[in-house]
């Protein structure tokens, strides 16, 4: 038996195979939990059903985070087949790729800032809110994904690197609105992986490139590292575990200069 046995768990933002979010549905089937999914429109959904399938899965719903409408039936669908939700991955990001190429002041739109923080921090919040019935009672678990952009500038990452900071004081003010219920909520900051998601950012490999040279294990972290973290923090294990911002990036974030060699 897995640590995740029995425990149900709502995952949103799988959208390939190589994605954070598939790394992670993977590690918490592996540990035996039972998922559900959601996908975004009716390009994806296809994709997402048959990821879907291979986790053992036929729980997949439509939902645009933007539309609060969709978000209350997608937790309808949910009470449908659960009794409850054990908890909520969210790996849900966004900004429009014009602001992610360029000097950060001349690029961003008032737009594109709004839209960023709408999907990426605010969607945390409305899944929060429009589940926290079928949350309630279980001892369940909030889980998201940040990145060190929310704490450092960054070339290109510009507006999502201020949604992620939002993202980040929004685990901390759910954990301590949500805490009394017994719900906890964290979040993994990972180190830069190649997905889908990521290749919208310009110079990507560059800075996968110069992140495997300085972080101290000299690699990068993998999906499944990510998908391992994220099944210990949505588990009883970290049961003693709120409000906290994970780091699985090798060590990245603990470094300053790097190695300057010892010439």
């Amino acid at each position: 038996m897995g640590f995740l046995t029995d425990k149900k768990i709502l995952i949103l933002g799988v959208a390939s195979r190589l994605s954070i979010a598939s790394g992670i549905a993977a590690s918490m089937r592996r540990e035996g939990a039972e998922l559900a999914f959601t996908y975004q429109n009716e390009k994806l959904k296809d994709r997402v059903i048959g990821f879907a399938e291979q986790w053992g899965s036929d729980l997949v719903y439509p939902c645009d985070v933007t539309d609060d409408r969709q978000i209350e039936d997608l937790m309808s669908g949910i009470s449908d087949s659960w009794d409850g939700l054990d908890g909520i991955v969210h790996c849900l990001a966004f900004a429009p790729g014009s602001e992610l190429d360029g000097n950060y002041v001349d690029v961003t739109t008032r737009s594109g800032f709004l839209l960023a923080h709408e999907i990426s921090s605010y969607s945390f919040v409305a899944l929060a809110k429009a589940g926290k019935e079928l949350l309630t009672g279980r001892q369940g678990s909030l889980l998201t994904l940040s990145y060190l952009g929310a704490m450092r500038s960054l070339p290109n990452y510009n507006a999502m690197g201020l949604a992620k900071a939002s993202l980040e004081a929004n685990v901390r003010y759910m954990a301590a609105s949500l805490g009394p219920d017994g719900t906890r909520v964290n979040a993994i900051s990972a180190g830069p992986i190649r997905t889908l998601a990521a290749s919208g950012i310009k110079s990507f490999r560059k800075m996968l490139d110069y992140n495997a040279k300085q972080t101290p294990l000299r690699r990068n972290v993998t999906i499944e590292e990510v998908g391992n973290a994220a099944a210990f923090l949505s588990s009883d294990l970290a049961s003693g575990i709120s409000g906290e911002i994970m780091y699985v990036d090798g060590g990245f974030n603990t470094t300053a200069m790097g190695d300057l060699g010892t010439g």
